[in-house]
């Protein structure tokens, strides 16, 4: 498969070879936990969000007219399906506003890695900026997307983009953005990516 795009792929699973689904997950399961962690902030949430996202890119893979790239075209349905369940969750706290809400706890796999609290403290950092910018930072930092793919996965103009990005850095660089690794923040490790592609799998596979 390491000499197939990502479009010739999706060519073979339209045509019938439907476990080449499992490569395309894997390829981009990091990609689409941060981002979605991005927007939700809550692990356990962005993995439920992006087995729906998948399932549902799987059901329009006949839809994808290769206008974009596929990386492009999947994140757009993560990240539609991360603002609808946001906004979901917001209704619902609206409805319970009166009854106290337990923030949930750091039980994120990086409490289990080396310098856990230097990554907690880091991830809270980008967590609490505000979403237009923290969206901007972990797709170009962190994920390392490429100002075009940032530019049309969130329908954002160039300039919005450089200023957003120079913006979070700001934000972030007093005592914390000299001395971090983008590579920490958000990591999407091989059980929750198994756990994710299983599920998927599972979800589509005929029998």
């Amino acid at each position: 498969m390491m000499n197939l795009s990502d479009e010739e792929i999706v060519d073979r699973i339209i045509k019938g070879e439907q476990h080449l689904y499992e490569v395309l997950m894997r390829k981009f399961n990091q990609q689409l936990y941060r981002i979605s962690m991005a927007i939700i902030n809550d692990d356990k949430e962005a993995e439920d969000i992006m087995q729906t996202a998948y399932i549902n890119a799987y059901q329009q893979l006949g839809n994808f007219k290769g206008k974009s790239s596929f990386s492009t075209w999947l994140t757009r349905i993560l990240i539609n399906e991360s603002l609808l369940h946001k906004k979901r969750k917001i209704q619902l706290q609206k409805v319970l506003m009166e009854t106290p809400v337990n923030q949930h706890h750091n039980d994120t796999p990086l409490k289990d890695l080396m310098n856990k609290e230097l990554k907690l403290i880091l991830e809270k950092a980008v967590a609490d900026l505000p979403e237009k910018y923290r969206m901007v930072f972990v797709m170009r930092e962190i994920q390392e997307m490429s100002t075009t793919e940032t530019m049309d996965a969130l329908n954002l103009g160039e300039s919005n983009v450089k200023i957003r990005l120079s913006r979070a850095k700001e934000m972030l660089r007093d005592g914390l953005y000299g001395y971090w690794e983008p590579k920490q923040v958000y990591e999407f490790n091989l059980i929750r990516c198994d756990v994710v592609v299983n599920y998927v799998m599972d979800k589509i596979r005929i029998d």
